[in-house]
């Protein structure tokens, strides 16, 4: 080659630092745990799909995002957009061999061709869960309160979900008379937090959605209340005797009820008219997660209820419930908080190589203090003390243990500044829990 290759990634997508991945990697353990305390369990399908599958199933956007292409076999496949679709293919393959209601969850990449900006991203990771085979107010309830815990459990401070049912749209746009535009007026409604009133009038007369039929759907954000109880009402008054949107504002408040049941603090759920998810295949209760402190970021998990899509599949009938949790865009506002600094190294150890002579003994050492619940890492080559210090203070490690020839082990605090000694690996190890 006549030079060299410059090294660069493409346009939204991003290397990830260990810091950052070890967060990350943490994040998934702590969702597991509060997913498999729900009973729900882990399943993996394929980034790659035949096109078919998933083409048409999220909506003309979603195509155009999608990233397809033909294989070396001829054969039309795409990157998965989301994690839903794909599920709803795997159900129906394999419903034999499950039993439902099925509960799962799913962690893993997706990729999507839009305008790379803040928070968002053409790579990104989804963590799913998703229960199948059930309807009802009990099953949204329990997926939201999950979504509620999953939050929780990650330490995040400030999330509000926001919720809606789309039945109750559904229901006033049969009464404007509009019900073949329940598409496009939905995704008018959804850029409400972007445009405004005036950019989502506009939005709708783009869809030939004008007078009354535009006054009753911009009525609809307007029924937002102070309280969750105060929206509902508006929406029971916008949508009157309409059975349609009876059932969707009824199954608010039996969800509501369920919620604050599995103690969800009310101030964490709130009924929000302007909710109403782009992608097509969504039936019922809709919800996202937003930071209350950076509403800039937008939304950092959503989901909702999705009664056919599994039946582009099968015959069986396999409604839907589930949400996703937005880790990219989670970690990259952890991240501007300064909430994820040092904080996957506070207990980190350093064993350092003897200048001189074996190095057994300080892998011994290391293995102690491992043994008793500390990461350690032994530095690999006889390479001078100050030489190792500066590697243990760029890489943000915690503590800092030599072994002396007489088998004293020199300890320090690389945090506090302070310096400890200690007469054996054990005691070494006592002294570390005394300080984290």
């Amino acid at each position: 080659m006549s030079g060299k290759i410059e090294p660069r990634t493409l346009k939204g997508f991003r290397d990830t630092m260990p810091a950052l991945a070890a967060a990350r990697n943490r994040m998934f353990r702590t969702l597991e745990g509060v997913f498999e305390s729900f009973g729900y369990g882990p399943i993996d399908t394929p980034a790659l799909e035949y096109a078919e599958i998933l083409r048409g199933k999220g909506g003309d956007e979603s195509d155009k995002q999608m990233f397809e292409f033909e294989d070396q076999g001829g054969r039309r496949v795409a990157l998965r957009f989301d994690l839903t679709v794909p599920l709803a293919r795997f159900v129906a393959e394999h419903q034999s061999e499950l039993a439902f209601p099925f509960r799962r969850y799913h962690i893993g990449p997706v990729w999507r061709g839009e305008r790379p900006q803040k928070g968002r991203f053409r790579e990104f990771t989804q963590c799913d869960a998703d229960l199948i085979g059930a309807v009802g107010p009990a099953a949204d309830a329990e997926i939201v309160s999950m979504f509620a815990r999953a939050y929780a459990a990650l330490g995040v401070e400030g999330v509000v979900v926001r919720l809606n049912d789309r039945r109750v749209l559904n229901g006033l746009l049969e009464i404007a008379g509009i019900p073949d535009k329940a598409v496009k007026v939905l995704r008018a409604i959804d850029k409400w937090d972007k445009v405004g009133p005036e950019g989502v009038r506009q939005e709708l007369s783009a869809a030939d959605v004008e007078g009354e039929a535009a006054g009753r759907v911009l009525a609809f954000p307007a029924c937002a209340g102070a309280t969750n109880e105060a929206t509902l009402d508006a929406f029971e008054r916008l949508v009157g005797g309409n059975p349609r949107g009876r059932e969707g504002v009824d199954a608010l408040r039996a969800v509501l009820r369920l919620v604050a049941a599995a103690g969800v603090p009310e101030a964490a759920v709130r009924v929000d008219p302007t909710i109403a998810r782009g992608l097509d295949y969504y039936t019922g209760i809709v919800f996202e997660a937003a930071l209350t402190s950076m509403p800039e970021m937008g939304s950092v998990g959503a989901g909702g209820r999705y009664d056919d899509l599994a039946g582009l599949y099968t015959n069986t009938r396999l409604p839907g419930v589930g949400f996703t949790v937005g880790l990219s865009r989670l970690l990259e506002a952890l991240e501007e908080q300064g909430r994820l600094a040092g904080a996957t190294l506070d207990r980190g150890v350093i064993v350092t190589h003897p200048e001189a002579g074996d190095p057994a003994g300080a892998f011994a050492l290391a293995a102690a203090v491992r043994a008793a619940g500390f990461p350690v890492e032994t530095f690999p080559e006889p390479r001078k003390h100050a030489t190792q210090m500066k590697f243990a203070d760029k890489k943000g490690l915690r503590f800092a243990l030599t072994l002396d020839p007489n088998g004293t082990v020199h300890g320090k605090d690389l945090r506090r500044g302070e310096s400890f000694d200690a007469p054996t690996a054990e005691a070494a190890a006592a002294q570390l829990r005394t300080r984290v």
